[in-house]
């Protein structure tokens, strides 16, 4: 007579936690990959990182075809923001900046994009109550000429 054999109740679970520790080393990889935001080619200037590291600031990104977004805070990486015009940017912006005066304002423009666009931003930024509007560039490389 053949012995009969129990039948088993357990899961091997050792290749569960393998590919577990796949994808979190995938996962580790890629998320300082992810950048906020509309992709936008900064200029290159030599400048000081911004002390006082806030939460949610209030980022205006403009494209190289005049596009703008409007961006409240870092919490949305992979968000771009909100499309918005220039006449609905001083409405938007205005909310905000009435719920939270003290929301650091910064506007991020292509570089190839023309200095009067900037400044027509930057100015519907300061009627819709914004006290200062920084400016977001990247530094330079080190080899280029000043």
């Amino acid at each position: 007579m053949a012995a009969r054999r129990k039948p088993m109740s357990e899961i091997n679970v050792v290749p569960y936690i393998d590919v577990m520790l796949v994808l979190l080393v995938i996962f580790m990889a890629t998320a300082p990959l992810l950048t906020q935001g509309v992709q936008v080619d900064l200029p290159k200037a030599p400048s000081e990182p911004i002390k006082e590291a806030q939460d949610d600031p209030l980022v205006i990104s403009m494209r190289a075809d005049g596009a703008i977004f409007l961006n409240l805070g870092m919490s949305k990486a992979e968000d771009e923001g909100t499309r918005v015009t220039v006449y609905s940017l001083e409405e938007q912006a205005a909310k905000v900046l009435r719920a939270r005066p003290d929301v650091p304002v910064y506007v991020k423009a292509d570089h190839s994009l023309d200095y009067g666009k900037v400044v027509g931003v930057m100015t519907v930024l300061q009627k819709a109550g914004a006290e200062s509007v920084g400016l977001i560039t990247d530094p330079p490389d080190l080899g280029e000429a000043r």
